[in-house]
This record gives structure tokens, C-alpha cells and sequence, in this order.
């Protein structure tokens, strides 16, 4: 994992999902996952913004694609843990992106692309990436640029739910990046004796 610009973090690698049992998940026509908390919108990030902040929620963006084994075991094996999917209901404004898709997508500083070109233009190369933002995005602002956390990758459900705590505290606003965040969060778990997202 490594660091790249302005409170981003990223991960270079796939780290081993944890082992809860499979559930068969809904798949839409375009061969996407469909979770009851994801959000159907015109694709304009700016509306969604401001529909998140009205419901008090954070807007998440997810980029997936069909066939996609790894967003299969996100939404398989991680999303279906009742404190996840509770947070991914009731605190995220959740938007799914196909990565190949042609429904259009209007970005933060106006522009409006298809799916696959605005990932392009996002320079996004691995499903899943989840996005995740601030309340407010200035003027001009591609969502790369905007957003406080963008995440390529599978990750277990520990990894999963303290990056959704790290954003929805704000942590990305002090100067303690992610990586420690999530460590330091991981031996208060252990400690407690409680090796699952329970707190």
C-alpha cells in the first residue's frame, strides 16, 4: 500500500478477504451487483452530493464492472456484514459506475461522459474502486481530485469498515494516514476480543 496526493489513500495490492459464507447477490442486467443501498440517480455527482448532505450521509462512489470476481466477493463476502451493510445504509450515499458502461455520468466540474470515459478520465484502472467524499466539493473539482479516500481493491471486512469509520470521523482531516489509523484500530479490536467489525 503506499500514499499518493492529498489525503488519498490508495492500495497497491489485494489484501485476503475474511471468511464469512457466501450469499448469492442480485445481479442487474448490465451483470452488476445490486444492494438495496444503492442509490438510483441520474449520475450527476453534483445532485448527489447535495441529496447525501440533505439525508446526512457521505456520498460513495463505487466502480465496478461485469464479471468483476472481485467486486463478487465485496459484495458477497463483506458488504453482507450486518455492521457494513448497516453503515453502507444508513450513514453512505452509495452511486455504482460501470466501468464499461454508456450511461452518462456528469462529473463535479461539469462534465458529462459516459460511464467508461469518465473512468477513463478518471484514470481508474482496477474493480472495485470505491470513492468516497467530502460535504462539500469546490467549483471545477474533477472527483479524483475531490475525493478524501479512493480505494481500488478487495479488502476483508475489517479493512473495509474502518476505512468507512475513518472517513465518516474525518480522520483524513489530521495528520494520521490511514494505514496507522487502521492499525491502531485493529489492536483495540483484538484487545476487546472481538476479531469481526463489532466494536
Amino acid at each position: 500500500m503506499f500514499h499518493l496526493a492529498r489525503r488519498t489513500f490508495i492500495a497497491a495490492g489485494l489484501v485476503a478477504l475474511s471468511g464469512l459464507p457466501a450469499f448469492a447477490q442480485e445481479l442487474g442486467d448490465d451483470g452488476l451487483h445490486k444492494a438495496p443501498w444503492q442509490r438510483e440517480t441520474f449520475k450527476d455527482l453534483r445532485e448527489d452530493l447535495a441529496e447525501a448532505n440533505a439525508e446526512g450521509k457521505r456520498l460513495l462512489v463505487m466502480i465496478e464492472q461485469r464479471g468483476c470476481i472481485y467486486c463478487k466477493k465485496m459484495h458477497e463476502e463483506v458488504y453482507v456484514d450486518p455492521e457494513i451493510s448497516a453503515l453502507l445504509e444508513d450513514r453512505f450515499f452509495v452511486i455504482q459506475i460501470n466501468m464499461f458502461g454508456d450511461v452518462e455520468v456528469t462529473d463535479f466540474d461539469g462534465e458529462i461522459l459516459s460511464e467508461k470515459d469518465m473512468v477513463s478520465k478518471w484514470n481508474v484502472l482496477f474493480t472495485p474502486t470505491n470513492l468516497y467524499f467530502p460535504e462539500e466539493v469546490e467549483e471545477g473539482v474533477s472527483a479524483p481530485a475531490a475525493a478524501v479516500a479512493s480505494v481500488p481493491g478487495a479488502f476483508g471486512r475489517l479493512t473495509t469498515y474502518n476505512m468507512m469509520r475513518w472517513v465518516l470521523d474525518k480522520e483524513y482531516e489530521g495528520d494520521e494516514p490511514f494505514q496507522k489509523y487502521h492499525a491502531r484500530q485493529v489492536v483495540k479490536q483484538q484487545e476487546a476480543g472481538k476479531l469481526d467489525v463489532s466494536e
